[in-house]
């Protein structure tokens, strides 16, 4: 791993912050055949938390294949996944032609488009269903992803990503390299064009693209994409294509006064196959129905939706237990309310959830873990995972 500093342009910005990253996420590669090998990592046994730790992390050979055939997964319990080649007419449709919108709407980024490893904020003029949680407010950044959270720390690459494709990008080094995105009210689109990787420009440029849909549909286009994506190295940046979201926990720390660790587990993560990420290719995930959906106690607890759904009187909320509110489901007593699973008198049973009652395979939770302690000057990366870099943050910059 390689230190950079955070850019500071607002107060209010953590400056001393430890990062801790326990890595033990277990991971799923669909369409996959052999056992490649099997890694197990353990969470530290010092860790301030009660949390469940350690997880297997499965690695799957993925393999290579030309054919055109749309694959669906459905594995993902968050969200259907839909791959379409390169020679499929739907890969084309799912392409925005940025140059064809209205130029007034179009903006490059002249920050991210002349730096590396760097991100800035960008507001949404509509709200974006992700993983049940509207966001009005993305991160995006250089390395080909946009991050997702509303905890800002110096590890952007390690969880709350959607990443078309996360790898060393470093668009400073050519002049033809642009950050853009286009927001019309519905849709919010994000291009990466002709960006390089820095640690190997002679692979060629890389153009690619995010859409976050209002109805929580996430595309990825791809129009060029000149190597395997398998190939590129990922020893000075991880390389990723999919989704990842976690919860943040606060824990006081007893030995050290007015001192609070925050805790960022990862509760889920889509993983998309990366040979199949070829020039026209494309990718949609659409959301599958969460708890979150549910407004009132009856069609909270009577939900077959796959997730284990409870509803909690003291929030007026249904929830699984794991989604960004963990603190306040906790904090509020929600899991010892929630076993009875018995709502009071008046049951409202006339709210129709607004999906098909399609039951999906049962939820399995996986744990990734990243710790920020506030009030320490020195920041320790991880000696266990060399590759998840530290993304400069350059937020609410007036950039046109």
């Amino acid at each position: 791993g390689v230190f950079y500093e955070v850019v500071q342009s607002f107060p209010g910005m953590e400056e001393n912050v430890q990062v801790d990253s326990h890595v033990s996420s277990h991971r799923w590669r669909r369409h996959s055949v052999s056992l490649k090998s099997i890694d197990t990592n353990r969470a530290s046994m010092g860790q301030d938390s009660s949390e469940p730790g350690g997880f297997t992390d499965l690695l799957l050979e993925e393999r290579h294949d030309n054919t055109t055939q749309i694959e669906e997964d459905t594995d993902h319990n968050y969200y259907t996944s839909r791959t379409y080649g390169p020679y499929d007419s739907t890969s084309r449709d799912l392409w925005v032609n940025i140059d064809q919108m209205e130029k007034d709407k179009v903006k490059i980024h002249g920050i991210l488009s002349n730096t590396h490893r760097q991100a800035a904020r960008v507001n949404l003029s509509f709200d974006f269903p992700f993983y049940g949680h509207f966001l009005r407010e993305i991160t995006v950044a250089t390395g080909g992803f946009i991050y997702t959270g509303e905890v800002v720390h110096r590890m952007l690459t390690a969880t709350q990503y959607i990443a078309p494709l996360m790898a060393n990008f470093d668009p400073s080094v050519s002049r033809n390299s642009t950050v853009r995105y286009f927001d019309n009210g519905t849709a919010l689109v994000v291009q990466w064009d002709h960006v390089h990787l820095q640690d190997n420009y002679n692979l060629g440029s890389f153009t690619f693209q995010a859409t976050l849909l209002s109805d929580g549909r996430i595309i990825f286009g791809y129009k060029e994409i000149p190597v395997a994506v398998t190939q590129i190295s990922s020893t000075n940046h991880p390389v990723k294509v999919g989704l990842s979201d976690a919860f943040v926990v606060v824990h006081r720390i007893q030995q050290i006064p007015n001192v609070r660790r925050r805790t960022i587990y990862e509760y889920h993560r889509v993983e998309l196959q990366m040979s199949k990420i070829t020039n026209l290719s494309a990718v949609e995930m659409i959301p599958l129905p969460t708890c979150l959906q549910f407004t009132s106690c009856g069609p909270c607890v009577t939900a077959q939706i796959g997730f284990n759904c409870s509803w909690c009187s003291k929030l007026q909320r249904c929830s699984s237990g794991f989604d960004r509110h963990r603190q306040d489901w906790v904090d509020s007593g929600c899991p010892e309310e929630s076993k009875d699973k018995i709502c009071e008198k008046n049951i409202d049973t006339t709210e129709t959830p607004p999906y098909s009652s399609t039951t999906f395979l049962p939820t399995t939770t996986k744990f990734r873990v990243l710790t920020t302690t506030k009030g320490f000057i020195t920041s320790h990366l991880p000696t266990s995972l060399p590759t998840e870099d530290d993304t400069k943050i350059a937020l609410h910059l007036k950039d046109n």
